[in-house]
């Protein structure tokens, strides 16, 4: 069974440079498998690829569809989650 979230994304420079760098960083830091994807497409691709995130081309105030399936799923969309909805400069260097 996996675990489904939808999310918009506030960082600025969308799902670019420091966000995506920071997503793929928390997408690892976990076990479960994460899929990502635009809200409004059925494709999703794999979130622990800098490349493929990036590629994705996901923009400030879309809404990106979060799938993860594994032991710590919720915990993973959680840490999503939060790399999703925090200010750009909120990032740079803390932790959360």
């Amino acid at each position: 069974m996996s675990s489904e979230r939808t999310v918009t994304i506030v960082p600025e420079a969308g799902l670019h440079a420091r966000p995506a760098a920071k997503f793929v960083q928390a997408v690892n830091e976990h076990e479960s498998d994460v899929r990502i994807g635009r809200a409004d497409d059925e494709e999703l691709i794999a979130a622990g690829s800098m490349i493929a995130v990036t590629s994705l081309g996901a923009e400030t105030g879309e809404d990106v569809r979060l799938v993860a399936d594994g032991p710590d799923e919720e915990a993973t969309l959680d840490a999503l989650e939060r790399v999703l909805t925090t200010p750009e400069d909120e990032l740079a260097d803390g932790d959360g």
